[in-house]
């Protein structure tokens, strides 16, 4: 059972929401039972138990004889509440302490948090998707004890947070469950592995599966009793051997499995094979290795295809497939993409990680620890990160939470097979709420104009650009250039010929407050060169938090394709996609200014030539729901 719910008071009156929880015919519905009190506190009227099934988000009466005096009273409830046109269950009335009113002025409306404390393997089971995530349950920073918290949802918006699934309870793990991987094994059956902090504090492989594969929402999970399954090898450092990926089967029937770790300064990919899923041997060599990188956190390795944008399963082979291997190295996300040779159990990188600032990344911002899984339901695969804080410890303390979830995104190989598109999934525009948008705009040099989104820091822009005066491009030879430097150099109050030009967002009016996303242009030899910057100096007045300015180059033809970007806001974080999402930078600031209503989005030009903004759509976004069941 849910807390009871007070929505509200008028002229002394009370009106509470008496809240369960149940699943029928693989659908969420919550219950509620609705009960008016008066001044007095005496119970006047109790409107009987509703659903609101959380897939459509629509309320329907399922029991009770109440008339049409209790269906007129309950639309006049609504509307007492401001809520005739969304009447479900929100994240505001679930955790009051989490709301805008409550000076959580940073916390998102729209991306996956915890409901407190600190969080950092997504999979999709019998039509629903599930998020476990690294979570502290006894402070808003990184603790002594760590858990797997769960979530699950039926379109990758709307959460329901569960009890959490694995907690330290042995001598494999009694330290805390750290982060590993689901694989379903054949039959549809889900197992679990996991890095456990053993009494020694080492670091061993875990694993646990359901306790009932019949519910739907797999809430409570078994320990293997001859955990732990696999132990570091000889010459690696107890702390340097964690988070195991989701396995794949080969066409010998064995399961393989790689492991992060470091030995003498190289990152591994330690690679280990099962016939049975229980007992794993270490194979004779890494499936890849790099000098001088630090340890490999959080890998991941999967197939792409190389003529489609459907995802495919971990399992499956294919000639016309790529692979990637992706590494959390020193708090960036570095992927390389390359041939696997299952034979003889290699990975033959295109690039490999060669610690340049001209690495691949997934995203060149705050974007940590991601997961991807394989959505059987559509076909794709999914992309999650963790996107830390960028204010103190003290202050996640003070707020009593930290650490957020990107959204959710559908990954596919560029056409030019030299790296990766993101882009967000698609539910994420349900949410989208007034919409205003215009084509074919002059944008003159060192101007801007206001996007009047409904509520500017809560929404979705999507905006192109096409250059008409490409010739007049600085020139530079970008072959050796570090692109974060080169934006952090040169900002967007910097003016040149062709650009900077993009977005400021989470903009006072005078501009006191603002982070630019913006392009610029230069001329290298016989191309033309884009630049994408996230630009944090002037993203607010407080002290003490980082303002660092992101960048990277995007492989885009500005002679013969329109520059797009996408920016998602939510309060604190800007997700941005540009060229198509062939580079993502994400961002977290903390107005003290631009917040709510006094927040505004401009797109802008301070280059001293002419852009033309050949499309803009920008749309206010509604809040996701976020429910606990406890």
């Amino acid at each position: 059972m849910l807390d009871t719910i007070e929505l509200g008071h008028l002229y002394g009156w009370s009106f509470v929401l008496w809240p369960k929880i149940s699943t029928q015919a693989n659908k969420l519905q919550i219950w509620w039972c609705k009960t008016v009190n008066g001044p007095a506190g005496d119970t006047l009227l109790t409107l009987g138990w509703h659903a609101c099934d959380c897939e459509f988000r629509k309320w329907k009466l399922i029991e009770g004889n109440m008339g049409n005096y209790a269906l007129w009273f309950l639309g006049f409830l609504f509307v007492l509440l401001g809520r005739e046109n969304e009447a479900y269950a929100s994240h505001q009335f679930l955790q009051p302490d989490a709301t805008r009113e409550a000076k959580q002025l940073s916390r998102t409306s729209y991306h996956f948090q915890a409901p407190k404390n600190w969080l950092n393997g997504p999979m999709y089971y019998k039509g629903i998707y599930h998020l476990f995530y690294q979570h502290n349950p006894y402070g808003a920073v990184f603790g002594k004890t760590i858990v797997w918290g769960h979530s699950v949802s039926y379109d990758l918006i709307n959460w329901i947070h569960l009890n959490n699934a694995l907690y330290p309870t042995n001598a494999f793990d009694a330290n805390s469950c750290w982060s590993g991987s689901v694989t379903i094994l054949p039959g549809q059956k889900p197992v679990v592995l996991y890095t456990g902090l053993d009494v020694k504090n080492q670091q061993v492989q875990n694993m646990a599966t359901p306790k009932n594969l019949s519910d739907p929402f797999l809430r409570e999970w078994k320990k293997y009793s001859h955990n732990p399954i696999i132990v570091r090898p000889n010459g690696v450092s107890k702390d340097d051997f964690r988070d195991p990926t989701t396995a794949w089967q080969g066409e010998d029937g064995k399961w393989r499995v790689l492991v992060g770790s470091l030995k003498s300064d190289r990152g591994l990919a330690v690679l280990y094979r099962s016939n049975d899923f229980k007992k794993w041997s270490m194979y004779d060599r890494p499936l890849y290795s790099e000098a001088n990188t630090g340890i490999w956190e959080c890998p991941d390795f999967y197939p792409l295809s190389t003529i489609s944008k459907k995802g495919v399963e971990t399992s499956s082979r294919s000639p016309q497939y790529k692979y990637v291997l992706k590494a959390s190295i020193k708090f960036h996300d570095y992927y390389t993409l390359g041939t696997y040779m299952p034979d003889v159990e290699k990975f033959i990188p295109d690039t490999g990680f060669r610690n340049i600032s001209l690495d691949l990344r997934y995203d060149y911002g705050k974007f940590y620890a991601s997961k991807t899984f394989f959505d059987s339901a559509k076909n794709r695969r999914i992309l999650w990160g963790w996107i830390n804080e960028s204010d103190s410890s003290s202050d996640d303390i003070k707020k009593g939470w930290s650490g957020i979830q990107s959204i959710p995104r559908e990954i596919y190989l560029a056409k030019n097979g030299r790296q990766l598109v993101q882009w967000p999934v698609e539910e994420i525009k349900r949410l989208r709420g007034e919409h205003t948008g215009f084509q074919a705009k002059k944008l003159i040099g060192n101007s801007l104009i206001e996007i009047p989104v409904g509520t500017a820091s809560q929404a979705d822009v999507e905006i192109s650009f096409k250059l008409p005066n490409l010739k007049y491009a600085e020139v530079m030879d970008t072959h050796s250039v570090d692109p974060q430097l080169l934006c952090s150099k040169n900002s967007a109050a910097v003016s040149s010929k062709v650009g900077p030009f993009g977005l400021l967002i989470f903009a006072t009016k005078d501009l006191t407050e603002h982070t630019a996303v913006f392009f610029r242009i230069f001329k290298d030899h016989n191309r033309y060169v884009v630049l994408m910057c996230s630009d944090q100096s002037r993203s607010s007045l407080r002290k003490g938090v980082d303002k660092t300015t992101y960048g990277a180059f995007v492989d885009r033809d500005p002679q013969h394709e329109a520059i797009s970007l996408r920016s998602l806001i939510d309060h604190s974080v800007i997700e941005s996609f540009g060229g198509e999402g062939t580079v993502c930078i994400t961002s977290r600031v903390y107005p003290t200014l631009a917040i709510d209503k006094e927040a505004h989005v401009y797109a802008f030009n301070n280059g001293s030539l002419d852009v033309v903004v050949s499309s803009l759509n920008a749309y206010s976004m509604k809040k996701a729901s976020f429910l606990s069941q406890h």
